[in-house]
């Protein structure tokens, strides 16, 4: 540790964060934060990123981290900065993100006065962390920095909480902690892979379920060669934070989200091999249907958990069985634009006969976009990030801090939905500012519609006050003067066509854009 009498906390840890790698930080301050902000100000070598609501703050050091594969930390303003953003920190823990939050705090010595700000912090900040500290001192500053991002960079991403009160910020006599080495996961245990070879090789109808980085192209490419010398089938977890996939990659399919497709789809496997993935489940209990959405008689067998790495399991896995290289099936030809009437079908082929290549996709259609996904495996290679925890308002959020973290060199397209969109609309303020090549198709369908689906599932009966309280129209929503007035360019579509043109002009252009795009 490197100790000076003339840094001060705030310092400190601007220092200790850089020299641990964390160089981006997603912000919304308020007075508790400015000495941090001060020395923001006057170390270099950190990208700050402001953000209008902290629902966005989160939201964007979420999608950061899925594309840099390294924590930002985000700046909170106190109890209730850190409760505005625990939201899109409960969509980045589900997503298995490594997150630094910084949130302010009471001086140590003003907390028992009870301030109007005064609050549980730590108490709120367990709820969404997997680590958790308040430096009540000056001297332990820059230590417990080190520690937080070493917890958010494990090999599953961890959300690190540091609670900072303002004395320890503003106080002299800070130190400045060394990096500290990345925590190795937990090895493979070998019984498992030699029960899982067993399983592949002795057992029909069997299922090797993927998720999180199992998803990614490495490790995909080993459970691709493990089906095809065994006959085994692949599915990806259907709320899979993070996939790469298109031209050239494997045809991954996801456990569909309704409880009765995916009870159907998995009625036949009589096991099940998981590979960083959790037994599917519904969404949500339903009247007279199981929780479950496997067989009572299907056999589950853990090959790797959350906190280990698929990469090294898969290897293991394919060496025991000595399955070999095997080539990606090809997905067929790109499609052809169509026009016509909005359908999700058309908006599908679209999307893959114009996205350019290495895009990035942030899907938060929660509806109206269940088949985008499906039809957009002959696309070129791209990375799709899904809502994973189902708090709905990531989706604008995710995909600017994923363009942050492409440092603008990817296209970035938002697949939106109106409803959800409203939740963190402020993203497209931060887009702007940061003139990042951000597409947004914004789905306007004026209703959540997905409420309108889930009236059904629960067998209620929807009428005029329910489905008022389910409707967007009274009044209309103008999202072309919205973007606009947040400094984003936008157009209205109502057909393929008017569509497919504007998404031409915008993967065009450095900026971001938003189709307003009317189903």
């Amino acid at each position: 540790m490197t100790s000076s009498n003339e840094l001060n906390g705030a310092e400190a840890l601007v220092h200790t964060l850089l020299k641990s790698g964390v160089d981006t930080c997603f912000a919304n301050p308020g007075t508790s934060e400015m000495h941090f902000v001060g020395a923001l100000d006057r170390i270099p070598g950190m990208h700050c990123v402001l953000g209008l609501q902290e629902n966005v703050v989160t939201g964007m050091a979420d999608g950061y981290y899925r594309i840099a594969g390294k924590a930002a930390c985000t700046l909170l303003h106190c109890g209730p900065g850190l409760a505005n953003g625990m939201g899109n920190l409960h969509n980045a823990r589900r997503a298995r993100a490594g997150i630094v939050n910084i949130v302010g705090d009471q001086a140590t010595y003003h907390r028992p006065l009870d301030a109007p700000l005064t609050a549980d912090t730590e108490g709120m900040a367990r709820t969404v962390s997997h680590w958790v500290r308040t430096s009540m001192d000056v001297g332990d500053v820059g230590r417990d920095a080190a520690v937080a991002v070493q917890a958010a960079n494990e090999v599953s991403g961890q959300i690190s909480t540091l609670i900072l009160p303002a004395d320890s910020s503003w106080n002299q006599g800070g130190v400045v902690a060394e990096p500290l080495p990345p925590q190795m996961p937990p090895p493979i245990d070998p019984h498992a892979v030699v029960n899982s070879a067993r399983v592949l090789h002795g057992k029909k109808n069997v299922l090797i379920l993927l998720a999180d980085k199992a998803t990614h192209a490495p490790a995909l490419g080993l459970a691709w060669r493990l089906a095809q010398a065994t006959g085994a089938d692949l599915l990806a977890s259907y709320s899979n934070a993070h996939m790469q996939r298109g031209r050239g990659r494997v045809a991954l399919e996801r456990v569909p989200y309704g409880t009765d497709a995916a009870i159907e789809a998995l009625s036949r496997y009589e096991h099940i091999i998981l590979v960083n993935a959790v037994p599917p489940v519904g969404f949500f209990a339903y009247p007279g249907k199981p929780s479950t959405q496997y067989s009572s008689n299907t056999q589950l067998h853990v090959l790797s958990r959350i906190d280990q790495d698929p990469v090294a399991a898969l290897q293991a896995l394919v060496d025991e069985l000595g399955a070999p290289e095997a080539a990606v099936l090809d997905v067929g030809p790109r499609p052809e634009v169509v026009g016509g009437p909005v359908t999700e079908d058309a908006l599908g082929q679209n999307l893959a006969a114009l996205m350019p290549e290495n895009a990035i996709i942030s899907n938060e259609s929660v509806s109206f976009g269940r088949n985008f996904y499906k039809l957009t495996h002959t696309a070129p290679a791209h990375d799709w990030l899904n809502l994973a925890g189902g708090a709905i308002g990531d989706g604008l959020p995710v995909a600017t801090g994923a363009a942050v973290a492409a440092k603008g060199q990817r296209r970035v397209i938002s697949l939106q939905a109106d409803g959800s969109a409203m939740y963190s609309l402020q993203s497209l303020w931060t887009q702007a500012r940061e003139r990042l090549p951000c597409t947004t198709i914004l789905l306007n369908n004026r209703k959540y519609n997905i409420l309108i689906g889930e009236y059904k599932n629960v067998g209620a009966v929807p009428g005029a006050t329910a489905m008022g309280m389910l409707d967007l129209s009274n009044p209309d929503i103008n999202w072309v003067g919205i973007a606009n007035s947040l400094g984003v360019e936008a157009a209205r579509a109502t057909t393929m066509e008017e569509c497919a043109a504007l998404m031409k002009q915008s993967f065009g252009q450095p900026g971001p854009f938003l189709i307003d795009l009317v189903i």
